[in-house]
């Protein structure tokens, strides 16, 4: 066996399970420690400092100076008695991950040593912008960018380290980050749901987006990652023929979760719950090595927050364990990869979820109301929000049957699409009724309804599942915020139109609950082609979803230019989401993006191929030819027939290894046509295309020699490995 392979497997070999991170008692007795949390905030500042935040949490009110100062003298003194020495702005640029930078609490005046943080700290910091992505928002010579404080999200310690959650922005006030446009979003879901809200309840003052966001993730030993050079450099593996067993027999499938495993998931856990993330399931998911975790639902800001910060926490306490966690969507091929379920749901400031359906007719009218709306939102702009989906990671994995199709859809349900259909032939064969006591009566006709009074549809990426939508296309790997900021910003133009739409029937003399059931009748009936009760996978619903005029990515980079329409722009800025400015440089991001990852992907293969497999391959044929020749030197011309088996693996061998080769050169060609193409949107393409495309058989090749190479000189763990280490 190839000597750095050998050293992995027997060094993975020593790898047991055991727990780092345990606290004594329940959970409930360290749960949120090392948060600043509303508890610690009435214990280390006084009422009015305590009043500024929360007015600045819920009414989004700004905060003084002085109450600055002293809720930052609060953080610190609390921080201090942790053991804490720094704090930092933890933001979230557009790279999809998050950033610090630290600052020390001490200070020197007079040769004298004492912590200092001020308001000020707290507020703003600077950190460097001019190496962030910015999508030509900013020069490479103009460095400066701010960090605010966003009262929002709790302040929480990670590693001895005062953590602040921020936004990111430019010295000019562009946003440079993926929580800035979020804020924005839920601003105006705010206003709009609150509008449509009022009709049913005139005492409702907000409205607000909860998330609950599920996390698909891969294991592998830390040994066998560190010897396969495409997991360390680009988290996948670009080489790789199946494993005889993977995943057919569904058997991991909320199995029993291995021992090793199990300590790894305590410990995250335990670290998880010092910071206030309410985890409440784990369990295996359907392919080997892959698993699963998701929190209680919450406000989607610290939603957002916490599963980037829960991320982090995985990855720090793996290597304790000697694991390595993958959230690529795709890091094997031939089997399940991984997504971020992100489950939506809008709730008023009365405790009422706008998408739960209610008991009396009332209820139900405010439940389809508000479902009408974000249906009509999905199809008026369904490119648009499976492209916020759409990376390069993301791409190998939707439409491949194991993950919802490329193209959008809503599923609602046996029961709520007869109810669908009843509205809408209310519609086509029913004369309209002016009258409130009729119109009550043709709303209370509508049946009861119940959550969760309908199955599921995993082959939906947008699924109603009783009092929320599950959108099942977001990628493992992905900031959620990306995919949030968009569907937000969709729902509130939408609901903006139907207080519109009823106001207007209003005015022309219909009563209230007419002109909403009316509205609702037109949203959905407007709306139809996006429904779909079906298999998503299937042939045919790719046939039907083209018949509706349904627009599938078929290719991310033609739709990514979704974002340049002017529908989009307009979206964005009508609702004060994005500038044209700001939604043109996140264009030029995910091009660039795009075409940085799978440049990486290429060297990679081309490396691998180049400094491993084909040495591997040369050094069996030598082993053949020794073989062959042994034989003939013992037998005669016998050795023909002798050896023949021999002779059609060294064949087959030269041939993969004489096209492998070749390939690789056609894709470094491939790469330097593509680089010197100065328009980035223009180069992705070529990516995309040309390049990606010689990527795939260049696999092929290399795969197919996995197969017929000795084992003993194969230089890489191979799927059986890592997938049931």
């Amino acid at each position: 066996m190839a000597t750095f392979r050998k050293m992995a497997l027997c060094e993975a070999s020593t790898h047991k399970e055991a727990r780092y991170y345990r606290e004594n008692g329940p959970v409930s007795s360290y749960f949120g420690v090392n948060v600043f949390d509303l508890e610690k905030m009435r214990r280390y500042m006084s009422q009015s400092a305590f009043d500024a935040v929360q007015a600045a949490v819920k009414e989004g009110r700004k905060i003084d100076r002085k109450d600055a100062n002293e809720i930052a003298t609060a953080m610190k003194t609390w921080a201090l008695e942790m053991g804490v020495t720094h704090y930092t702005h933890l933001f979230q640029p557009l790279t999809g991950t998050t950033a610090e930078k630290h600052e020390a609490f001490l200070s020197v005046k007079d040769g004298k040593p004492f912590e200092k943080f001020s308001g000020t700290a707290l507020v703003q910091q600077e950190p460097d912008a001019s190496s962030f992505p910015s999508g030509g928002l900013r020069n490479t010579f103009e460095a400066r960018g701010y960090s605010a404080w966003d009262p929002s999200s709790p302040v929480f310690i990670l590693d001895g380290t005062l953590c602040i959650p921020s936004v990111f922005v430019s010295f000019t006030g562009e946003a440079l980050d993926m929580k800035t446009p979020n804020l924005r979003s839920m601003q105006a879901l705010d206003s709009a749901a609150t509008d449509v809200a009022k009709l049913f309840d005139p005492s409702v003052k907000t409205v607000s987006v909860n998330l609950g966001i599920e996390q698909e993730y891969f294991l592998v030993d830390e040994a066998l990652y560190n010897a396969r050079p495409d997991l360390k450099l680009c988290e996948r593996t670009v080489i790789g023929h199946t494993s005889a067993r993977d995943q057919q027999l569904s058997d991991h499938y909320f199995g029993a979760i291995p021992s090793r495993v199990s300590c790894f998931m305590k410990d995250f856990e335990t670290e998880a719950y010092k910071l206030g993330i309410e985890l409440s399931t784990r369990h295996n998911e359907v392919a080997p090595n892959q698993f699963e975790c998701a929190p209680v639902f919450c406000s989607a800001t610290k939603a957002i927050d916490q599963n980037m910060l829960l991320m982090i926490i995985m990855q720090k306490v793996a290597k304790n364990h000697h694991l390595k966690v993958l959230f690529h969507e795709k890091p094997f091929d031939g089997v399940n990869g991984s997504g971020k379920h992100v489950n939506w749901s809008i709730c008023t400031d009365t405790g009422v979820n706008l998408l739960s359906p209610g008991k009396t007719p009332t209820k139900n009218l405010q439940f389809l109301s508000f479902y009408a709306s974000v249906v009509k939102a999905v199809y008026d702009h369904n490119l648009l929000l499976m492209t916020s989906v759409c990376s390069l990671n993301n791409s190998y994995r939707l439409g491949g049957h194991e993950a919802p199709p490329a193209v959008m859809s809503v599923f609602s349900g046996s029961t709520l699409a007869k109810v669908f259909d009843s509205i809408l032939k209310m519609d086509e064969d029913m004369p309209e009724s002016k009258a409130d006591k009729e119109s009550i009566k043709m709303v209370s006709a509508i049946p009861e309804i119940f959550p969760d009074n309908t199955d599921r549809n995993r082959t939906s990426p947008f699924a109603f599942t009783g009092n929320r939508f599950e959108f099942r296309a977001v990628g493992s790997s992905m900031n959620p915020a990306g995919a949030t900021y968009i569907l937000n910003s969709i729902v509130a133009e939408s609901l903006k139109s139907f207080r519109k739409e009823v106001d207007d029937l209003i005015s022309k003399g219909e009563s209230k609950q007419n002109a909403i059931m009316a509205t609702v009748r037109k949203f959905l009936s407007e709306s139809r082609n996006i429904m779909f009760e079906g298999n998503g996978y299937s042939k045919e619903w790719e046939v039907e979803a083209k018949r509706r005029g349904l627009e599938a990515v078929n290719n991310v980079i033609d739709a990514y230019k979704v974002y340049l329409r002017k529908g989009t722009i307009d979206l964005f800025k009508n609702l004060g989401v994005l500038t044209p400015a700001e939604v043109e440089a996140r264009y030029e991001v995910m091009n660039e993006t795009y075409v940085k990852k799978l440049q990486i992907e290429a060297r990679i293969i081309g490396d691998i191929c180049l400094n491993h497999v084909i040495p591997a391959a040369v050094n069996y044929q030598n082993t053949l030819i020794r073989s062959i020749q042994n034989t003939k030197d013992v037998f005669g011309d016998e050795y023909k027939k002798l050896c023949r088996s021999d002779m059609d693996t060294f064949r087959k061998i030269s041939g993969y290894v004489n096209e492998l080769s070749a390939d690789v050169e056609q894709l470094v060609e491939a790469r330097k046509k593509a680089n010197v193409i100065p328009d980035m949107s223009k180069r992705a393409k070529m990516y995309s295309t040309e390049v990606k495309d010689w990527m795939d058989k260049v696999r092929y090749n290399a795969d197919h020699l996995e197969m017929l190479i000795d084992d003993e000189l194969w230089p890489l763990p191979k799927y059986r490995e890592l997938l049931f280490f």
